[in-house]
């Protein structure tokens, strides 16, 4: 299937192929699995400038942790975090704003002050709207293959734990339903991105094989995302906290770009800054 090229995104064009961009992960939560988190506004600004001089592409400002066995927070609470800082970023850096949420009201409230992304980790399986919010808006729309209400979670482990018979048929059946809940909704096909979901509802073998056979999700003709930063897959192959991942991270990747990643989500933007420009020239020739 072809993937159409162009993706245009506030003043920016996403031109899919040509090479890889970076999402720079801004966290404004106190309990962030990666140990980032800002739950200070001026901090929160301050690395999101920061990343934008070292290189990423967009900023994904999230105010509610998504790791396993997270605790929810409540609406208006997200929104104390994530606004402010997005108001004060959209004046500050020409990178385009994502919004990390699953919630409509935190989101319209985010595009509203700024935020020209959405980005939804539940690919539409809990609040639908966020598709009519991305349609009117005309916002691109991150569509993420969530298992989690499927799988299970090991409290004692802390970790996803899923059976699948085929973990890469199960993501694109999820995401082939995302996706037409959002066309259906009236977004633009080229205003959809697809994310496999590394981490949620699956298990760490699962999701090295879905990195592994990631080029399956081009028969989506969709951009791929891929966030494998930090993440427990390179905890159970290293043994190493998450703050020492960084060299974990870039092979995740280096592979994820040469089997099909359009986008990489990143906590270590400069490093890995420098890992999509090399695996790019290998890859892409460029």
């Amino acid at each position: 299937m072809s993937l159409k090229k162009i993706t245009r995104c506030g003043g920016m064009e996403f031109r899919w192929g040509e090479r890889t961009y970076m999402m720079g992960i801004v966290n404004t939560t106190p309990d962030s699995f990666s140990g980032d988190g800002n739950n200070d506004i001026e901090a929160a600004v301050a690395q999101g400038c920061r990343f934008a001089e070292e290189g990423a592409d967009i900023l994904d400002i999230g105010g509610e942790s998504t790791r396993p066995g997270f605790t929810e927070v409540s609406e208006e609470e997200e929104i104390r975090r994530v606004v402010p800082v997005i108001e004060q970023l959209a004046a500050r850096t020409k990178a385009p704003l994502s919004i990390d949420t699953t919630k409509y009201e935190v989101a319209r409230q985010a595009v509203a002050a700024g935020a020209v992304i959405i980005n939804d980790q539940w690919g539409l399986k809990t609040e639908p709207r966020l598709a009519e919010l991305a349609a009117k808006n005309n916002v691109p729309l991150v569509l993420m293959s969530n298992q989690r209400d499927i799988g299970g979670y090991d409290a004692k482990a802390g970790r996803d734990t899923a059976s699948y018979s085929d973990v890469m048929a199960e993501v694109i059946a999820s995401l082939r339903q995302s996706v037409k809940t959002a066309e259906q909704a009236g977004v633009p096909k080229e205003n959809i991105i697809i994310d496999p979901g590394i981490g949620f509802g699956k298990t760490w073998q699962q999701d090295i094989e879905i990195i592994r056979q990631l080029w399956e999700l081009r028969v989506m003709g969709r951009p791929i995302l891929v966030g494998t930063s930090r993440k427990s897959l390179i905890k159970m192959v290293l043994n190493l906290p998450a703050n020492q991942r960084v060299e974990g991270t870039a092979a995740t990747v280096a592979v994820s770009i040469a089997n099909g990643a359009d986008i990489v989500r990143v906590h270590d933007v400069k490093q890995m800054a420098r890992v999509c420009k090399m695996t790019d020239a290998i890859v892409r020739g460029i």
